[in-house]
């Protein structure tokens, strides 16, 4: 009878953990915009990531993240509470005025997990590059950008 009661108390308690990472897989990943005289700083919460599992995008005026962790197996041990989404999304729209440098764009993911995603203003880099200015919208599908392998490292370029 013990044994009974155990195995419906262990699926009860696994199904409540899927439940909760679907839950944390609906919900977007947390942002902030900053914004510089010389560039936008998007700082998204990429917990328990690494590089490899980023893919980074910059599609029309916003940056779209897209976090696929995986979960570590532990020797000894079972899982009997999965309740960490694997797969997360997140996206920050720029301002309807911003004019960037899509191209130069970079992906860093720091050793507290956070990712942080660095757009130059295009006027930044006008006087190099005249021909550089295109406005958010402009920019579109140009970069398009997949992370690189963490390796344990405290930062990261993607």
């Amino acid at each position: 009878m013990m044994g009974i009661g155990e195995s419906i108390g262990s699926a009860i308690f696994e199904n409540l953990g899927r439940a909760a990472g679907r839950v944390q897989e609906n919900k977007p990943l947390p942002a902030d915009l900053l914004e510089s005289d010389d560039a936008y700083l998007i700082v998204f919460d990429a917990p328990g990531a690494a590089a490899s599992d980023l893919q980074v995008r910059y599609v029309d005026d916003r940056v779209e993240v897209r976090l696929d962790r995986f979960r570590e197996f532990y020797d000894d041990y079972e899982m009997s509470y999965p309740g960490r989404g694997l797969a997360l999304d997140g996206s920050v729209t720029l301002p309807d005025d911003a004019v960037v440098d899509a191209a130069a764009a970079s992906a860093t993911l720091k050793g507290n997990g956070t990712l942080h995603v660095e757009i130059p203003k295009a006027a930044a880099h006008e006087a190099d590059d005249p021909g550089a200015e295109q406005t958010a919208h402009e920019a579109g599908e140009d970069a398009d950008t997949a992370a690189d392998t963490a390796d344990g490292e405290d930062e990261t370029e993607a």
